[in-house]
């Protein structure tokens, strides 16, 4: 047995809870939106760990640099400002872009869970009353997803290792902000 069907036969328990078709598949879309949320979350805290000490020099930098763009406008030296101004910008840029990678890393697990209901759920639609129109998987797993999401930010600070990542993440948030005077 491959990975795709071990992972397919565990998945599939999701939908086979209560064994009313229409109610398993929205509790296991939900449930495996709630999945894919758990596993974006400790994702991005995986990443943040791992990138913890690059980020650190970075921001430090970004500071630095910020200071010495500040020191060099109030001694009116326009080409050491426009240096360290450019250096600035251009470290604010590598800051932007990793806080957005880290962000991305929470929607992996999304892709992957639709996937493999494309293979279980093509050509099943629900019809929206009264308006001739229907919803695919893909609708259904989305709102289902931002479901899971707000219920998981509302339960994640009361789990032990989402808690400890959370208030390090806080305080690494206030730290690292930067100090506009």
């Amino acid at each position: 047995m491959g990975l795709w069907e071990l992972v397919d036969k565990v998945l599939i328990l999701l939908y086979k809870i209560c064994g009313h078709p229409v109610i398993d598949y929205f509790l296991g879309t939900f449930l495996l939106a709630l999945l894919a949320v758990v596993v974006g979350e400790f994702t991005i805290s995986l990443v943040f760990l791992v990138n913890k000490n690059h980020l650190d020099r970075l921001n430090i930098r970004l500071a630095n640099l910020q200071q010495l763009t500040m020191l060099a406008l109030k001694l009116g030296d326009k080409r050491s400002y426009d240096a360290c101004n450019k250096e600035a910008n251009d470290t604010f840029g590598r800051v932007f872009f990793n806080m957005v990678g880290l962000s991305a890393a929470a929607l992996w697990p999304a892709f992957f869970a639709l996937a493999w209901m494309q293979l279980r759920f093509t050509g099943i639609e629900f019809p929206i009353p009264f308006t001739g129109l229907a919803v695919n998987y893909v609708f259904t797993f989305i709102i289902c997803y931002i479901l899971a999401r707000m219920f998981f930010g509302r339960v994640k600070n009361r789990l032990p290792y989402f808690r400890n990542i959370h208030r390090m993440l806080m305080e690494y948030e206030k730290s690292s902000a930067p100090n506009i005077t």
